[in-house]
């Protein structure tokens, strides 16, 4: 008998940089597409090398997924996800506040900040306690603005950042941290962030970068390459895209994460079996509450109007 059971429908994808679709394949997809669901698209769980299909762009050396679920399912799915960063919010906030600083080399005006992908709004209080004076977040699960402070709360927007949601050459300041590539549609984010900023704004994006040494190392062994990132960026194709779009690239480098000995455990290639008894050990102990700052395959880029 024919199967009518719907699928979720995938879609091809083309280079956000050069807009072609001429590519080579460097790693083919490994999962069931019935078996995709808001878990799969939830902050911090646990590493499970599931992917699309893998490939790098001929002309650039972009590197995205292709092809993906569409648009639609894939914001659903976001929409449903639960940002929970728990104990590793003390640790994000230090670490995405040490780039923010990084601004004031750059004659930052502190009026209006806006925080794409903001989740539970605690690096809106960061800037509010380095002096911003207006912050602004824009974050599509629900679940986790609810846990936002009230006074950030109220002054976050709950979407996906998309055109016309604020005015234009309003923000001083546009950040966005490990959410790019998350993006499906790059360009459009990029083009709307230049729209919405201030001219001489500057905008802070911190991101994977698949250019870093251990993710060249590790291939597809990389917790990065995950069925989350639509596309993965190194140093190079971040300045080319954001140039693309008039921005001005004011610094872009290897960026620097704080976590706990529990969390680089649980994000390590190790085999699951492995993994899972170290982390009951680390569990029992203080040891695994100890925070080090390790560079670990991040970038930040700050780029101007």
């Amino acid at each position: 008998m024919y199967n009518s059971i719907k699928r979720p429908k995938m879609i091809e994808q083309k280079c956000a940089i050069c807009e072609k679709n001429n590519y080579s394949v460097l790693y083919k997809a490994n999962f069931d597409i019935k078996g995709i669901d808001e878990k799969i698209f939830s902050a911090r769980r646990l590493p499970d090398r599931i992917h699309y299909r893998i490939v790098k762009c001929r002309f650039c050396g972009l590197i995205y997924s292709n092809p993906i679920l569409n648009y639609g399912k894939i914001e659903k799915l976001y929409k449903k996800s639960n940002v929970d960063y728990g104990e590793h919010t003390d640790n994000l906030r230090k670490t995405y506040g040490h780039y923010l600083q990084l601004l004031e080399n750059f004659d930052v005006s502190k009026n209006n900040i806006l925080e794409i992908g903001c989740g539970n709004g605690f690096f809106l209080e960061e800037a509010k306690r380095q002096g911003y004076k207006k912050i602004f977040g824009i974050e599509p699960g629900e679940e986790s603005v609810k846990t936002a402070r009230l006074d950030i709360r109220k002054q976050i927007t709950i979407d996906i950042f998309r055109p016309n949601i604020f005015k234009a050459n309003f923000f001083n300041v546009i950040c966005c941290f490990q959410t790019l590539d998350h993006i499906p549609e790059p360009n459009s984010l990029i083009a709307e962030c230049y729209r919405v900023l201030k001219k001489d704004g500057l905008v802070l994006f911190y991101n994977h970068d698949i250019g870093a040494l251990t993710n060249k190392i590790l291939k597809d062994r990389s917790p990065i390459i995950d069925i989350e990132h639509t596309y993965l960026y190194d140093q190079h194709t971040m300045v080319k895209i954001f140039v693309k779009h008039g921005f001005k690239i004011r610094a872009i480098g290897n960026a620097f994460n704080i976590h706990n000995i529990r969390h680089w455990t649980k994000m390590a290639p190790l085999p699951l079996s492995l993994k899972s008894m170290m982390l009951k050990l680390l569990n029992k102990t203080r040891f695994g509450k100890f925070s080090v700052k390790l560079s670990a395959g991040n970038l930040f880029l700050i780029a101007q109007k």
